[in-house]
């Protein structure tokens, strides 16, 4: 079982990034994003009001962070070296970023924005008051196509999701507040992985357990990002739920819809259009397959079943570091790929091996929502199934005594 990145993965993504900086002027690669920090280094942070700027010249790395992160930064091998700021405002991130760069002998930056985000009310001036600044996305597209490395720890995070959700599903009866129930799913999942795994387990909460269980019900349903509502199950309410588990910092998404209680007929008729439309989806997937096609294949579907209006969002999207990542299954992804306001090209439009997707058609009436999500992997010759949890309507009925 896969639990931590191999050191070999930093090197192949640094020496991709070098790669792409030695194709332009530019003396240095910087990077603001938290996650493509994380992505290039294995330094993960909170992106908060605190900027952390992370510099990549042919032969040097070299970050800035806040005085508070200067402990957890150093330990990080892979860096050379360590710039740090009073905290903000009192301190000054980008003068200590300039200060950085100065050293460096970098005058021209290939930068993934022009400046620290405004995250948590942070308001300083861009680099470009500086620098010479050219913006790039090199971190964010490897990101794409996951290493079988990546794709195994993926394949881990569904193991541990598939056990948490099997605990909600337990958890799952009438009188049971949506929130408590949750609680404990996540928990005892989160006892069980860590009690299995060990020492091996890289720690990435803080105060949360590594598994994720849980969902919202009745008539939250019907929103597709609904909230648990305070208020207690009952017989006959329809469930969306949501399992998850962070492994490296890597996720699965599993979701199921459930039912308290045998469904109504009208119920039981939109799970199985909306399974349908799951099916008609994961069969569309393989390598080469141009991505807005598998979103129209199931708004065809839904059209021809006369529901087309109860869909309110894409069948799925690429899912790793990040719980949403592109590509995005949608049918206007060919012609996003072909738009001036994008770096992207035809060949994005497809999907390729180390895609990782979630496919999750959904479909939402006045009263309750139905969708699945399983997380899948497209291979050189076809699919993988990550997430296993059963998918039919018996097996995601909660029995009530």
């Amino acid at each position: 079982m896969a639990t931590k990145l191999p050191a070999n993965e930093f090197e192949d993504r640094l020496e991709r990034v070098r790669d792409r900086l030695a194709e332009t002027d530019a003396d240095a690669g910087v990077w603001f994003g938290a996650t493509s920090i994380e992505y290039l280094t294995g330094f993960d942070h909170i992106q908060t009001e605190r900027p952390v700027v992370l510099a990549v010249t042919a032969d040097r790395i070299e970050i800035t962070v806040p005085r508070l992160e200067v402990e957890r930064v150093s330990a990080n091998s892979r860096i050379d070296a360590v710039h740090h700021y009073d905290d903000y405002p009192g301190g000054q991130p980008i003068r200590t970023v300039v200060d950085m760069l100065e050293g460096l002998s970098v005058d021209r930056v290939a930068a993934d924005s022009e400046g620290a985000p405004g995250t948590m009310g942070y308001q300083g001036p861009p680099l470009t008051e500086f620098v010479s600044v050219e913006t790039q996305g090199w971190a964010s597209r490897l990101r794409w196509e996951k290493s079988d490395a990546e794709v195994d720890l993926i394949r881990e995070s569904a193991t541990w999701a598939n056990l948490g959700h099997r605990y909600l599903a337990d958890y799952t009866e009438p009188g049971a507040h949506p929130a408590t129930a949750s609680q404990r799913a996540s928990a005892d999942a989160s006892r069980a992985m860590l009690d299995a795994l060990g020492e091996r387990y890289v720690p990435r909460t803080r105060g949360d357990g590594p598994v994720s269980a849980g969902y919202i019900a009745g008539e939250q349903t019907r929103l597709p990002h609904g909230h648990t509502a305070n208020r207690r199950l009952e017989e006959g309410d329809a469930l969306i739920t949501g399992a998850t588990a962070n492994v490296d910092g890597y996720r699965s998404e599993l979701e199921r819809t459930m039912f308290v209680g045998e469904p109504s007929d009208e119920q039981a008729h939109y799970f199985e259009l909306m399974l349908e439309a799951q099916d008609i989806a994961i069969e569309a997937l393989g390598p080469g397959v141009p991505i807005a096609a598998v979103d129209r294949a199931v708004r065809n579907y839904f059209e021809e079943q006369g529901v087309a209006d109860l869909a309110q969002h894409h069948v799925g999207h690429n899912i790793g570091l990040g719980g949403h990542e592109p590509p995005y299954i949608d049918r206007g992804w060919g012609d996003h790929c072909e738009s001036d306001h994008t770096s992207y090209d035809a060949d994005d439009a497809a999907m390729r091996p180390g895609h990782v997707w979630t496919i999750e058609p959904g479909i939402y009436t006045e009263t309750d929502g139905y969708r699945h999500s399983d997380t899948i992997a497209i291979t050189e010759d076809g699919i993988e199934w990550l997430t296993h949890y059963p998918r039919d309507l018996e097996s995601n009925v909660v029995p009530v005594e």
